[in-house]
């Protein structure tokens, strides 16, 4: 399930087999308020966590998701320790 507003490069939409699900990805402002700036991590992780508290419909479909089976998150950051994923699955193991 791509997971992000924008398409990962190097991924043809041709030959993904995931659902684009952007209603669960980051508001692309706290995304680019992000960047690739590892500094701003926790505050990214914590603006994006209250976003999907405030997003119940999106989160509820996703741990319904989750329920059924294994889920892969895709993203486009090349950080793969510290992207919107990553917060993502933290905030559904937390939940």
């Amino acid at each position: 399930m791509l997971v992000d507003r924008i398409w990962p490069r190097g991924l043809t939409k041709e030959h993904a087999s995931s659902n684009v699900w952007k209603d669960i990805a980051p508001r692309a402002s706290l995304r680019t308020c992000f960047g690739p700036d590892p500094k701003r991590w926790r505050e990214f992780h914590k603006r994006y966590f209250e976003e999907l508290r405030a997003n119940h419909a999106a989160v509820e479909h996703l741990t319904d998701l989750v329920s059924t089976g294994e889920v892969t998150l895709l993203f486009g950051a090349h950080d793969t320790g510290r992207n919107n994923a990553v917060a993502l699955a933290d905030y559904l193991a937390a939940h």
